[in-house]
This record gives structure tokens, sequence and C-alpha cells, in this order.
């Protein structure tokens, strides 16, 4: 099934989503629903509006990025909740971001629309925004989409966006165009002029290598049957000793470590692997490795004597990630099942989830690798559903507390690379 990303989110906002709205705004859930019915493609409109700048796709593409841990019903009514103060100030930077000094005018049209108070509107919108880009930016982040292929999505979803807007929203007179449409045109145009001048470049290609020798095809053609005989004659070699994927980074270390320095202050390498059963208060227990990060934080959290704080930290040892991107891999989804289970347990304790990676490559997309990384883990736990109120985000280190350099042997440079748990609270 294609992805329908409307649909999808339309689907964060459910009918306890809608039952905290309106318990906390004093609107009723019909009215609620009504807004909403017209927030979620303004959004996703505004969105496309962006898009349709020539240039604009790779800054929106980490916005969206940057939104994803919001995409979940808990996050909203969580916020609700709890007054909504991060959520909301990230959703009005967002909004301003999409439509400038026209959120207030958007504000009033949804307000009149839905027949609710311009209050109510406003927290709406403020509310729902991350969620509704957040949706975007998780399917960016699983699908490791770049610039281009972004805006190929959303040219592919645009016509079900843009025929979404109740016909009671003016926002093409908002947005200073004639009709909605031209946004749709405007769109398509962009995307259809990165298809061609890919199919242009793919053109010239080809052409240049119809207008080679068949001799050096034939060289060619045998360069690469050597290669390929080589690939299995070593693979053959090494038989079946090694049965790891190899496109994975792995992320296990399990030490309590310190953010600032990355200094290793307690515990130290798991030396082994022994297996045993971590019991937590609430009677659930959890299967884990004697040393690994369930051991360690339960015991820590169990200890009154030890005080949380931001250079408390401890590492994932069981957790891995397809290279390259921030996709988690289908066996790393249980340890992270067990840090929400965790969470449960302790409902007073508060985390943060920091990412970092070794020295190899571009500091600049180490950085926002590490960054996405780390928000997978938050998405991840959140639809275990931890309590959003104990989630206290995501940041990105990159390879600035790295000890190896980047020309050290793996072994050496797998320790730079992890995901940890900082407990601010217990």
């Amino acid at each position: 099934m294609s992805f329908d990303l409307l649909e999808s989110a339309k689907s964060i906002f459910n009918s306890n989503v809608v039952s905290q709205a309106s318990s906390q705004l004093g609107e009723s859930e019909g009215g609620i629903q009504k807004a909403l019915s017209g927030i979620i493609p303004t959004v996703l409109t505004g969105l496309l509006s962006k898009a349709g700048s020539a240039g604009a796709a790779g800054g929106l593409l980490d916005l969206v990025k940057g939104a994803a841990g919001n995409a979940n019903p808990s996050a909203i009514t969580g916020a609700l909740q709890g007054g909504g103060g991060d959520l909301l100030s990230k959703g009005g930077d967002l909004l301003r971001n999409l439509f400038g000094d026209k959120v207030s005018s958007i504000i009033s049209m949804v307000s009149s629309f839905a027949g609710i108070k311009e209050s109510s509107a406003s927290t709406l919108l403020q509310s729902a925004t991350p969620a509704t880009l957040g949706t975007v930016g998780q399917y960016a982040a699983q699908n490791n989409l770049t610039p281009n292929s972004f805006l190929s999505l959303l040219d592919s979803q645009k016509d079900k966006i843009l025929g979404a807007l109740p016909g009671g929203l003016n926002l093409a007179g908002i947005l200073g165009l004639a009709s909605i449409g031209d946004l749709g045109k405007k769109l398509g145009g962009l995307a259809s002029g990165l298809g061609g001048s890919t199919a242009a470049a793919a053109g010239s290609a080809l052409n240049t290598v119809k207008s080679s020798s068949n001799r050096w095809i034939w060289s060619l053609l045998l360069i690469l049957v050597a290669i390929i005989l080589l690939w299995y004659l070593m693979r053959g070699c090494g038989g079946n000793k090694n049965n790891t994927t190899p496109a994975l980074d792995s992320v296990t270390t399990g030490q309590l470590a310190d953010s600032a320095s990355m200094n290793v202050t307690e515990g130290g390498p798991v030396a082994t692997r022994e297996s045993i059963k971590v019991t937590l208060p609430n009677g659930t227990t959890l299967d884990a490795f004697k040393g690994g990060i369930e051991d360690q934080l339960v015991t820590f959290l169990k200890d009154d004597s030890r005080k949380a704080g931001k250079d408390v930290w401890f590492d994932f040892d069981n957790l891995n990630f397809k290279t390259g991107s921030a996709e988690l891999t289908e066996e790393s989804m249980k340890q992270v099942g067990n840090i929400a289970a965790i969470m449960k347990a302790f409902p007073k304790a508060k985390i943060k989830i920091g990412g970092y990676t070794d020295r190899v490559g571009d500091s600049t997309a180490n950085l926002h690798l590490s960054k996405l990384r780390a928000e997978t883990v938050v998405t991840v736990l959140k639809k275990e559903n931890t309590n959003a109120a104990q989630l206290l985000g995501a940041e990105g280190y990159g390879s600035q507390f790295a000890k190896a350099a980047a020309n050290a042997p793996d072994a050496e440079r797998r320790k730079d690379r992890h995901i940890s748990v900082s407990v601010r609270e217990k």
C-alpha cells in the first residue's frame, strides 16, 4: 500500500486527542473535529507552498525531520494536559516558518470556520502543526529521502492535500493566490524540472557511453567479471564464521558516561553477555544482559543515594541502525521496549536521549545523523506508550565527544558510536 500523507497525519488526532482538546479548551468535540479537518490540510498546504520555492526543499526536509518526535497522539494530549509550553512554542515557530506574518489571519480563519474561540484555534494550530509535519518527517527519515525525493513525495501527495481543504477556508486568498490550484501547478512544475534535469543528465551519460568504443566496453565488462569472481572467492574463504549483517552500525558500549567529556565514569564496557532477569517495581520482568543498560538503569533508579542530573548517562548496548540511516533494526526494538517498560515502572523518572558518532565522515552530516537517530529512539519510546512528560527530547552531538581518530581501528571507533539515556529526574 502506498504512503498516504494526509491520512497518516489525520490518524494522530484520534478520539482521545479530540476529547482531551475539547475538555482543556472548553469547546465542543464537534468544533474541535471541524477545526482539525481544516488545520491538517492547511498545515500541509503551507508545506507545499514553501516547497514550491526553488532551493527550499533541503531546509524544509530538515525542518520536518526535526518534528518527527511529535508525530503521535500522546505528545499532543500530554501538551494539552500540561499546558504544552514547549510544544506550543515549537508549533508557533513552525507556523511562522511556513506562513510568516499570515499566522494570525490563519488563526482567525480557522476560528470562524469551526465556530470556536480564536484562543482555542491558536492552541490547536500550535499543537497540531508539529505532529502534522512530524508525520512527514518520520516518513522522510525512515526512507532516507533526499531533497529531490522529498519534493517528489510532496508532488505525489499535493492533489489529495489540496482537495481536502474545506470550502469554507479561503487559504488561497491569505497566501496571495488566485486559486489554490495555482499552488499545485507551481509545485508540480518544480518537481518536473528536477525530473527533467535528472533525465537530461541520464541521457547525456548514455550518449557518452554509446560514443565509447566497443573495445572499452569489453574491457570494462572483463574487469567487472574479475571483481565479482574475486568477491565470491573471498566470501567463500570466510565461510560462515561471521554471520552478522555488514550493513549495520552497532551501538554496543554499555557504559555510564559523562556527556560533557565522554569519559567513562562508572561501569566500563560489558565484559560478558550473561543473560539475566531484571525485575521492576511494578512486577514486570525484563530479559536483559548483566551490566547492560537495563541492569544499570534500574539499579540507579532504585538507589536513592545517587542523584539524577545532566551528567548521568547510560549507553544502549544492544541497539543497531542501518548504515548511514536513522532506521532501527527489528532486533533493536526489544531494548527500546525495555526502556519504555522501565519508564512506566518509574513514573517520576525523566530522561533525555543523546546520539553520538565517530569521527569518520563529514562532521556536519554526522551531527545531523546523530540527532535523527536520537529522535528515532524517542519516537519509538512514544509508540511504546511511554508518558510524553517523561521524555525531555533528543539531541545529536555528532563526533563532538569522539575520542578515537578517524583512522583508528573500528574496534576503537565503535566506542564513539552510541545512543545514550540521560536521567534528568528520578
